[in-house]
């Protein structure tokens, strides 16, 4: 065999595989679009509505609390952190309480201030937080609101409640 017949045949072979491996992937994506990967619940995270686990350890007595579960090495993450951070130091902290959970080692988080929990695997398995950024609304009772994924600050911002507008002063004539 010579050079350009063996180079035709490696080049039909390396065809065909790569037809097989994008036909796997159109496959996948066929079958996430059409939902083939979704729980057999439904829902994602603690029910609405149950008790939240380890509300001893974690909640702010009295008040509504917002668990981040976040990850260290996760980007998104960091930015949900920061935007938590803004929140928790403006005027509409006394609304809402957070806090962050990590189950391995926390970044460092110097002059935060949202309070980090970290080392807490079991507090991701209790609250069925499968992926990270993942947010837990519990309310004052010590039920859960609302749990959900988050994917990015922005989403983070719609959880948390508007800062009350301050009354304009009078002008004095």
């Amino acid at each position: 065999m010579d050079f350009v017949t063996s180079a035709l045949l490696v080049s039909w072979i390396a065809i065909a595989l790569l037809a097989l491996v994008v036909s796997g992937l159109v496959r996948q994506v066929h079958q996430l679009s059409k939902g083939g990967v979704a729980r057999s619940t439904g829902h994602l995270g603690v029910t609405p509505g149950s008790p939240a686990p380890h509300a001893d350890d974690l909640l702010a007595e009295g008040h509504d609390t917002l668990l981040l579960f976040l990850s260290a090495e996760c980007r998104t993450c960091g930015e949900v952190l920061a935007e938590a951070d803004r929140f928790a130091g403006g005027p509409a902290a006394d609304s809402l309480r957070l806090r962050a959970v990590y189950a391995g080692a926390a970044p460092a988080h110097t002059g935060g201030a949202v309070p980090v929990t970290d080392h807490r695997p079991d507090l991701f398995t209790a609250y069925d937080a499968i992926a990270t950024p993942f947010a837990v609304l519990v309310g004052a009772g010590g039920r859960v609101v609302r749990s959900e994924p988050l994917g990015s600050a922005a989403a983070l911002s719609e959880l948390l409640p508007e800062p009350h507008p301050r009354p304009s002063q009078p002008r004095s004539a």
